[in-house]
């Protein structure tokens, strides 16, 4: 049976999460005064090399992300910005709360590394407000960081200098694409930006800055300290390292999981006790609301980024949600298409009145047979298609995701 690999949530349970001196006798801050050693342009060739892709679903490379920020062109006042991504508003996933909430000064030590390599000298923690424990244990962590010398100016001595600081989100699902949670953090609306320029070039307060989520900054530490071709040795060619599951639903051990990349469906589900009460699998979501459902014909493909997309799935943020056949697939894609139309800022046309369209088109759905259902469920593709390509951020573009994939392996189950 598959193990736990654990590298981002190697600390979890073992130390108080309040402790930096905890933290510190664990090995933290080794991996970030080992950077502080090199010149930076080392420590963005370890990370390039290393594969990582980041965590937060899109699966971008993060290395190439510092690379960017590193070359754009500074501005009159050579500001450069690291933000960290904790808003984690994807419905089915909470891996960043558990590292937040159990070893925070991993995060912050990435972050660190990070702004090193691109010698930036301000940073931001943007977290959904309903996250109270994180938010107070991070706050405690950053304190504890001031305290021991490793944020401020002139750090252990050198001529580099941080400072970190905590903003808080109001709960919306769109905030969690990152340059609308650029302009959150700079005090407003929290509306899509149009892009190009991406945040590498123009970010916060339209400064080149690095962003990232949680579980990402939290992997680099390990990669710092141990190597790229050690990160490289774990997981797939494509997708390297470990990642952070949240599996929920009809399963016996319901909760977070770390395994190496290509760990397979079937997998996941016999490390979280297999199904509950034994009975069969029916189907998964993987990747929250803007993820896929798949049937049983999934369950031993390696769950990668790329290796999923060949069959039509998403890996997503990390979210799998496990469906018996008790579970009604229908309920839970209205539920989805409710979920986008509720969340749906209403600055553009395309996604403000296309999902309200598609909520009632899958009405329609449950009242149609045979051909017409089938007429009905293209039709939805088909206005699903026409909002990813005119809609101004990732949320319009999200229900082609489900969408799809539930015609291509359910279409005749609804």
């Amino acid at each position: 049976m598959i193990q736990q690999t654990k590298i981002s949530l190697r600390n979890t349970g073992s130390i108080d999460p309040l402790s930096i001196d905890d933290y510190i006798a664990a090995g933290g801050f080794q991996a970030f005064e080992k950077a502080l050693r090199q010149d930076p342009g080392q420590v963005i060739s370890e990370l390039e090399s290393s594969g990582l892709r980041g965590r937060g679903g899109g699966g971008f490379p993060a290395g190439m992300k510092v690379k960017f920020t590193d070359k754009a062109d500074r501005p009159f006042d050579g500001m450069k910005y690291v933000v960290c991504n904790a808003d984690e508003g994807e419905p089915g996933t909470y891996k960043d709360r558990v590292i937040m909430e159990q070893d925070p000064h991993i995060m912050i030590e990435g972050m660190l590394i990070a702004a090193y390599a691109i010698q930036a000298q301000k940073g931001y923690i943007y977290i959904r407000g309903e996250y109270i424990d994180s938010i107070r244990k991070v706050e405690q962590a950053l304190k504890n960081s001031y305290d021991k010398g490793y944020l401020g100016k002139d750090i252990k001595g050198s001529d580099f200098s941080l400072d970190l600081e905590v903003r808080l989100g109001a709960g919306s699902y769109l905030c969690g694409e990152e340059l609308t949670l650029l302009e959150s953090l700079e005090g407003k609306r929290g509306y899509p930006r149009i892009k190009p320029p991406f945040p590498a070039n123009e970010g916060v307060f339209r400064k080149p800055t690095l962003i990232n989520n949680v579980e990402t900054f939290a992997l680099m530490p390990w990669i710092i300290s141990e190597g790229s071709e050690a990160f490289k040795a774990m997981g797939t060619e494509k997708s390297p390292g470990t990642k952070i599951f949240t599996i929920s639903g009809d399963i016996e051990k319901p909760g977070y999981y770390e395994v190496v990349m290509g760990t397979t469906l079937r997998e996941l589900i016999e490390l979280a006790g297999g199904m509950k009460d034994g009975a069969d699998f029916q189907a998964a979501i993987l990747g929250g609301a803007a993820g896929t459902f798949v049937n049983a014909s999934v369950l031993d493909t390696p769950m990668g980024f790329d290796t999923l997309k060949e069959v039509g799935a998403t890996l997503g943020s990390g979210a799998v949600m496990v469906m018996d056949p008790s579970r009604s697939l229908y309920d839970m894609m209205a539920s989805i298409l409710d979920f986008f139309a509720h969340e749906s800022c209403g600055k553009c046309v395309p996604c403000r009145v296309g999902t309200t369209l598609l909520v009632n088109m899958w009405k329609d759905v449950r009242q149609r047979r045979n051909g017409n259902r089938t007429e009905m469920l293209e039709k939805m593709e088909e206005e699903a298609e026409y909002m990813q390509e005119t809609s101004l951020c990732p949320l319009g573009g999200s229900p082609i995701i489900p969408i799809r994939s539930a015609v291509q392996y359910f279409k005749n189950e609804f």
